[in-house]
């Protein structure tokens, strides 16, 4: 129970903008896993589902065969990449959210300077804390959410040039 008390200080002490951050990060987490999810469950069987329809065919040289075996890569990188594009909006988004709690912070430490004067630091303290608190959090999420979005990006790339191989046009 202390976990969520910490958790919980910690939270008040970033202010509302905090919150923000942590739902953000909670969806772009949710869809990482997903896509993490879907090539280690789902894609497999997907990709068995590509090779056998193309295996199927007769005809495999043609012009029409041609644009049959572009239109099964194609989508293939459709259901690869779903959702990849909503992570970069959230991973976009975390900075940003971070610079508005740094406003929002400096906004408390102004008004505590217009009502106590310059001199007390301690009641300032808590307005910079707030100001840096989500700006550290949204930076952290968006890293975090970098390295994941890069590694999902280079499967989906790396996963469309491996069945364009594995479909073979003669």
């Amino acid at each position: 129970m202390s976990v969520f008390n910490e958790l919980n200080q910690f939270m008040q002490l970033g202010g509302n903008i905090l919150w923000v951050i942590l739902f953000v990060a909670i969806g772009m987490w949710s869809l990482i896993i997903e896509r993490l999810l879907f090539f280690r469950a789902s894609y497999p069987e997907l990709r068995i589902n590509y090779l056998t329809q193309w295996q199927q065919r007769q005809d495999k040289s043609s012009a029409h065969a041609l644009f049959i075996r572009q239109a099964l890569i194609s989508e293939a990188l459709i259901e690869m990449s779903r959702g990849v594009s909503v992570i970069k909006i959230l991973i976009a988004l975390c900075p940003l959210l971070g610079l508005l709690g740094t406003v929002t912070g400096m906004i408390n430490v102004f008004d505590v300077m217009a009502v106590t004067g310059t001199g007390n630091a301690r009641a300032m303290a808590a307005g910079v804390s707030k100001a840096t608190i989500p700006t550290m959090a949204g930076m952290v999420v968006a890293i975090a959410g970098l390295y994941f979005n890069k590694l999902i990006e280079e499967r989906v790339k790396g996963e469309s040039h491996h069945l364009a191989d594995l479909l073979k046009y003669h």
